[in-house]
Parts: structure tokens; C-alpha cells; sequence
């Protein structure tokens, strides 16, 4: 269904463009989950962020990006309109930052179907209100009236996913939904969008930090570093068959809950941007297997395990971090 190859990003910083996604190379099958997982900075947004062309004035798109046959670079605003509104929903990492302040939540919900499908504003509202009591949303008719600033984070956090199943899509883009919220809140929403998800078939690119979240709630895993993919293989084979070291130094960094006392392990070194990265392998300055080719070499995602690897030297066992 979405296809991305070879996709790269560039931003103007200070006068000059920078590139802030590398090398990107992934695939999210019809009705498939796929996790985007990896450090901060590392471009897992803006690469879901691409898929719609929300992108700062000038960005330097490069690569290939296709949904469901159609090219995304190339179509016309009005295509993309429809693309935006029909196709592809995206479900925001802060909903205060996406939800306008001063209008109403009903207002907020309805708009795209009344504008773009043309509901009557009746029929529409109903619609909403359904979609809120589907996600966990109790008096939905009364929170229809009421202000972005009137509900707590998690409510918010519905009203987008209500947003996003309103409009019908074939593919959820969910970026970080669950990062704002406490640890409760967060299992209840992952639990809604899993369902609404399975119950419609649809498909999901899932952005997230937490390794373990990606691996219950995903068929397939991608890790990205530096602006680009360095490894996908499936979610049951991320903790005891992933092949690239950083892949394997994520896990072995993970504070765990049957050892006590003691340091957190961490990654030496400091994480790259895609733009600081050079010939060699990204990874290499922080690699505890890292050789001279490594240095001069930059490596392509090429069988490895039970996925692909962006890696010269794959292998299953844990690098010291």
C-alpha cells in the first residue's frame, strides 16, 4: 500500500539546506503495522510527515514515494487534497499543538465532513459523536460543545483518533500518539487504535520510542538512525534475531525490572544527524564491532537474519554498550 524508496529530505537552516532524512527504504503492506522506532532526531517524523508533504516552505524532497500506485511528489494540489482527505489520516504526537483553541470540539470533528464529503452538518455530527463513544469518549454530545482547553490530555488524545477514523482512510500514520500521557492513559489509547485498526482492516505506521509497545502492537519493525533505516525484520524476531548493533544496543540499554542496583547501560557517544553523517557507516563512531571499512564504507539494507540490515558485519549477539 505505501512504499518509500530511497527517500531523502532536505531543510533550508541559516541560509544553506540540510539533509534530515538520508536514506529511507520501507514498505507498509494493506491491514499491515509497522514500527518506526529509534533515538530522537533521528527522522522517524519526518519521514511520516513526508508521506502527506506537511514539510516547511522549500524543503528538497528526493526518492520515491508511492500509495497505493499514485506517486506522492508528483501530484497536484487538488489530488493531494483528496489524498489528505480520504486516504491517509495522520494522528499527531501533542493534539493540543493540531486542535485549533477556540473552536469547539464538534466543530473541529465535522469540518472535514461537511467541507470535503459534503454531510449535512446533521448527519455529520452524528457521525462524530458515534466515532467519540467508540473510543472510549463518555456524554460525546456534551464534549461536542465543549473547547480543546475543557479536556484533559487523554480526551484530546481520542478526539484525534476520532478525527482520523472519521475520515475513513486506508493507512494510520500515528506519531507517538501515547507520549504525553500517563502510563494507564497510554495502554487504554494504544488499546483503541489496535482495535479500530483490526476491526477496519486498516494499516499503520506506528512512531514510537518504546521498543516493547512496537513489538506487541506491530507485525514488523524499522529502525531508524542518523535519517535512515538501518534495519527491518519482524516484530517477533526484534529481541532475539535483529542483526544491526545499533538495533541490539537499543535493547541492551532497556532499564529492566528484574535486575536491581546497578547503572544504566547506555550507547557511548553522542547520536548523529543525517547531515553530520559521511562516507562510512553512521553508526560507526558508537559500533563496539566497527572496523576500517566501516569507516569509509556506507552500507545498504541487505539480507540479514529474519529481515534486512544496513550493516557490514550483522550478528545476532549483543554489542557491549
Amino acid at each position: 500500500m505505501l512504499s518509500l524508496e530511497g527517500l531523502g529530505l532536505e531543510l533550508r537552516v541559516d541560509g544553506s539546506y540540510r539533509s534530515v532524512i538520508h536514506q529511507v527504504d520501507l514498505t507498509v503492506g494493506r491491514g499491515e503495522a509497522v514500527g518506526l522506532v529509534g533515538e530522537s532526531g533521528s527522522g522517524k517524523s519526518l519521514t511520516a510527515r513526508s508521506v502527506l508533504r506537511l514539510l516547511p516552505p522549500g524543503a528538497r524532497l528526493r526518492g520515491d514515494i508511492r500509495f497505493d500506485g499514485m506517486p506522492v511528489p508528483q501530484s497536484g494540489s487538488s489530488a493531494l487534497r483528496t489524498f489528505r482527505s480520504t486516504e491517509i489520516a495522520m494522528i499527531f504526537q501533542d493534539p493540543r499543538a493540531h486542535i485549533n483553541p477556540v473552536r469547539s470540539i464538534g466543530d473541529f470533528l465535522t469540518e472535514g465532513l461537511v467541507t470535503t464529503r459534503g454531510l449535512p452538518r446533521r448527519q455529520a455530527e452524528a457521525k462524530v459523536v458515534a466515532l467519540l463513544q467508540e473510543v472510549g469518549v463518555a456524554d460525546a454530545a456534551r464534549r461536542m460543545r465543549q473547547h480543546p482547553h475543557e479536556l484533559s490530555g487523554g480526551l484530546l488524545q481520542r478526539v484525534m483518533i476520532a478525527a482520523a477514523l472519521a475520515a475513513e482512510p486506508k493507512l494510520l500514520l500515528a506519531d507517538e500518539p501515547t507520549t504525553a500521557l500517563d502510563v494507564t492513559t497510554q495502554a487504554e489509547v494504544m488499546a483503541i487504535i489496535d482495535e479500530a485498526r483490526a476491526e477496519r482492516g486498516l494499516a499503520m505506521l506506528f512512531i514510537t520510542h518504546d521498543l516493547e509497545l512496537a513489538a506487541a502492537v506491530c507485525d514488523r519493525i524499522a529502525v531508524m538512525y542518523a535519517g535512515s533505516v538501518v534495519e527491518d525484520l519482524p516484530a517477533g524476531a526484534l529481541h532475539d534475531r535483529s542483526a544491526h548493533p545499533y538495533t541490539r544496543a537499543l535493547l541492551a540499554s532497556r532499564p529492566s525490572i528484574g535486575e536491581r542496583g546497578g547503572s544504566l547501560r547506555a550507547i557511548p557517544g553522542r547520536p548523529l544527524s543525517a547531515f553530520e553523517v559521511g562516507a562510512g557507516c553512521a553508526f560507526a563512531p558508537r559500533c563496539s564491532r566497527a572496523q576500517e571499512t566501516c569507516r569509509t564504507q556506507r552500507p545498504s539494507l541487505s539480507p540479514a537474519g529474519k529481515g534486512s540490515a544496513a550493516c557490514l558485519f550483522p550478528g545476532s549477539e549483543a554489542p557491549s554498550v
